[in-house]
């Protein structure tokens, strides 16, 4: 019977399917056994044993033969192989060994299956050794990080003797230095001291100098305006002399330019009258210059102006005391302000001194109070203690962390021991295993391997039980104090633990403190202590020592200035002595405003002084008088006028020039005068009442001031001490015996030594030797199942009675050997199967 067209289409498309085709029964069918199982059930084994191997296929020739398959049935195995191939790899092993197991039951038809069988025996042997030697690499990489970790943690073990001698280190320098630190804090009570006593020497410029500053808001606008009167006398009596003095020069001078010009005029009228005037030509010019002569003369008369000669004599009369001199004494006076409070509080400095003796002294043993020192000193004693004990315990340390050490590696080459023989048995094994010979013909390299497997698992089974009790004690130890200990310190949760009321102690509320004081009624706990420790404050703060001994109400600075209060209260200045403007400078200010001034005429000086010298601008007349004279025939006429316009300029350049500028100076002066003059009485009697108000302030009201600039200065000397206490107190808070060194003791105890160095080496140690000795027990079985493969048997599985045992001359599925005659009869199938294998 030929091979239908869509199958030998499916042999083609499938490389899987394509050897069937090479089986002559597949191409010729034959008559199926009488008794063969139903069709589903041997389309379910196949369908197992197909998705378990592709080679598997060789047992449809069989079904298809017998024919339990039909050509869909063939199709449908071939999809579930296309879609599903792989997915059920790991369970084909025990598959083949149910379906042998069904064969042997069956009848001798299934002998045709035999060959699936033989395939099995070496399958089964890959995949052992292939499962076997994954296991081994995994307990290879366990045994190694136990290893590691062991020697880790004896290597952190020995390195801790330096950690703790440096913590123990900057513990004692905390508490040798803290002494240091409070004597520290009393000597600089000598920076405070020592500036208040320099501020209490310079207490002239000080105090003094406050006082003149706010006495010096009326006082110095007082002896200002006198000073400035005392100028305006002298700019009065330098323009009364400017006055007296213009007025002389320029009458002499209205005088000679009057004679001047009278002389030009007659002179200019004879030539005039000359008969070459009369001509036809020169008449009319001749008679508008004589119409014109009436413009030469003088215009501004200043001997009308009254004399300033009685003013200037009684301004002089004035200037006689000299006022400016006497407004500087004023001002001497008050500028001696510092050394009058100098000099009257030379007595009390020495009392405020020894007041302030008194409070370093004060503040010293205050300070020396301190509990601070006595808890230093118990505590070094037991830091003492304790470091002489971890002395001379550390080395028991190191000696029984070398025990561990050692056990630990002994259970770690015990482990190395039973790999090796794995390996040694896989690596023998496959190098001299050979599937062609016999059982009792194996190979020396063969049974070596087998005996080093077989040596692997005995060594498991003797030591595996101790293996497990150092995994199970070590697991307990270190994750009892990971979950206990090291993860509760990390979010100090233990610390609640530690403060809960009534847990050490019955009777104490708090234990910490019942503890370290003997007082349990006080709030201190162990998270509160170490949290503050861990910000490095002070153990003042940290251990809440203020319930015992308050340093704020011993260093509280209104009980030390009181004395000091009362000593700057007693003090008394008396700044009467001050005389900033005597009668004599009053008198004389008071003369100044009777001297006159006010009475002159200054409207008729200013009159004057505003016109012109002359009618006519001797300039313009001149040279109109020039002109007209060109307009004239040439002759002695025209000369002659142009002669009399040369002397015109010159009169003006000589007379009139000089008087004007001294009627400029005359003007100035005037207006100075009227200045000054205006409300004299007035602006003399404000200086003086002004200078007498200042007095009354220095004389009567400057204690007030006195007083009140005292309690500044009073204030600012017991400032020095106020900065001083709270720098103390501060300190003490948070500076002095700064416990950063006790809470990096904890933390080196717990965080350092017990977590990270024994804690995480013993967990990582528990679980490299936990997964080491875990694949114990699947190495044991795969290296029994592969030792039966390697090792040299003393007999073979071989069956004499064939009559009865049909299956004893069937291949040894465990062996690989077969035969390929039965009863006698040629065996097609098994012939191609061996030739194919």
């Amino acid at each position: 019977m030929s091979t239908p067209a869509h199958v030998t289409g499916l042999l083609h498309r499938n490389p899987s399917l394509h050897l069937l085709g090479t089986f002559p029964s597949f191409r010729k069918r034959s008559n199926p056994p009488t008794n063969c199982s139903s069709c589903y059930l041997n389309l379910t084994k196949l369908w197992l044993l197909s998705s378990a191997y592709c080679c598997c296929w060789r047992c449809l020739e069989v079904l298809f033969q017998r024919g339990s398959l039909c050509t869909g049935q063939l199709l449908e195995l071939w999809i579930w192989d296309t879609y599903l191939l792989g997915t059920m790899r790991p369970t084909y092993m025990s598959s083949l060994g149910q379906l042998k197991f069904c064969f042997e039951l069956s009848e001798p038809s299934f002998l045709w299956y035999s060959p699936i069988l033989s395939l099995k025996t070496s399958s089964e042997s890959l995949y052992n050794k292939g499962l076997s030697t994954q296991r081994l690499i995994i307990r290879s990489i366990s045994v190694f990080c136990a290893f590691a970790t062991n020697q880790h943690l004896t290597t952190q073990v020995r390195g801790m003797r330096p950690l703790i001698k440096s913590n123990f280190k900057d513990l004692r320098t905390l508490l040798t230095d803290t002494p240091e630190q409070i004597d520290y804090l009393v000597s600089q009570f000598d920076t405070p001291k020592n500036q208040a006593l320099l501020d209490l020497d310079n207490i002239g410029p000080l105090l003094g100098g406050r006082v003149q500053d706010q006495l010096g808001k009326r006082v110095l606008p007082a002896l200002d305006a006198v000073l400035t009167m005392a100028g305006a006398i002298r700019e009065t009596r330098e323009a009364l002399e400017n006055v007296s003095a213009s007025m002389e020069i320029l009458q002499e001078g209205t005088n000679r330019l009057s004679a001047n010009l009278t002389n030009a005029k007659e002179n200019l009228n004879n030539t005039l009258n000359d008969a070459a005037c009369s001509g036809a030509q020169a008449a009319s010019t001749c008679d508008v210059i004589r119409n014109s002569l009436n413009q030469l003369s003088i215009n501004a008369n200043f001997s009308r102006l009254p004399p300033v000669t009685s003013q200037l004599a009684k301004v002089s009369e004035v200037l006689k005391i000299d006022l400016a001199s006497l407004v500087q004494k004023g001002y001497a006076a008050f500028n001696d302000t510092p050394n009058l409070v100098q000099n009257q509080t030379k007595n009390i400095l020495s009392d405020v001194k020894s007041v302030l003796d008194s409070i370093g002294t004060n503040i010293t043993v205050a300070v020396k109070m301190l509990p601070i020192q006595k808890t230093i000193t118990d505590f070094l004693i037991y830091l003492t203690q304790t470091e002489t004990y971890i002395e001379n315990y550390f080395p028991l340390v190191e000696q029984y962390d070398f025990y561990r050490w050692l056990s630990c590696l002994i259970a770690c080459c015990l482990l190395i021991l039973i790999l090796v023989f794995y390996y040694l048995g896989l690596l023998c094994g496959a190098c001299g295993y050979n599937k062609h010979k016999t059982p009792t013909n194996r190979g020396c390299v063969s049974n070596t391997g087998g005996n080093f497997l077989m040596a692997g698992v005995g060594f498991s089974f003797l030591f595996s039980w101790a293996l497990m009790i150092i995994v199970v004690s070590t697991f307990v130890l270190g994750g009892n104090v990971e979950k206990l200990v090291c993860e509760p310190f990390k979010d100090k949760t233990i610390f609640q633990v530690l403060d809960t009321p009534y847990l050490f102690n019955e009777q104490w509320k708090n234990y910490l403190s019942g503890l370290l004081f003997k007082n349990p009624d006080v709030n201190l706990t162990f998270e509160q202590v170490y949290s503050d420790c861990k910000k490095n404050k002070g153990i003042y703060t940290s251990l809440q020592l203020d319930k015992f001994y308050n340093i704020s109400k011993f260093l509280t600075i209104s009980q030390y200035t009181q004395d000091l209060t009362v000593q700057f209260e007693s003090i008394k200045i008396n700044l009467s002595t001050i005389v900033l403007l005597d009668e004599v400078g009053k008198e004389n200010l008071l003369n100044f405003s009777f001297s006159g001034i006010d009475g002159i005429d200054f409207a008729a000086y200013l009159t004057e002084v505003n016109k012109s010298i002359t009618k006519v601008d001797l300039l313009s007349f001149a040279n109109d008088l020039e002109a007209r004279a060109e307009q004239l025939p040439k002759g002695a006429l025209e000369n002659a006028l142009k002669g009399h316009a040369s002397n015109i300029r010159m009169i003006h350049r000589q007379h009139v020039i000089p008087m004007e500028q001294e009627m400029s100076t005359l003007n100035q002066s005037i207006r100075l005068l009227q200045k000054t003059a205006t409300e004299l009485m007035v602006k003399v009697s404000q200086v003086i009442t002004t200078v007498e108000g200042a007095q009354f302030l220095i004389n009567n009201n400057a204690s007030s001031i006195i007083i009140e600039e005292t309690k500044k200065y009073m204030n600012m000397i017991i400032d020095y001490f106020e900065q001083y206490i709270q720098w103390v107190k501060d300190s003490i808070a948070m500076d002095v015996a700064a416990c950063k060194p006790l809470a990096n003791i904890i933390d080196t105890a717990i965080e350092i030594f017990l977590c990270s160095y024994i804690t995480n080496s013993v967990n990582a140690f528990w679980f490299g030797l936990g997964g080491a000795t875990t694949f114990l027990v699947p190495a044991i079985i795969f290296a029994v199942k592969l030792s039966k493969y390697y090792r040299r048997m003393d007999s073979e599985d071989v069956y004499d009675d064939v009559e009865t045992l049909p299956m004893k001359n069937m291949e040894n599925g465990n062996y690989g050997y077969h035969k390929d005659h039965l009863y006698g009869l040629h065996n097609p199938v098994m012939t191609s199967a061996m030739e194919q294998w």
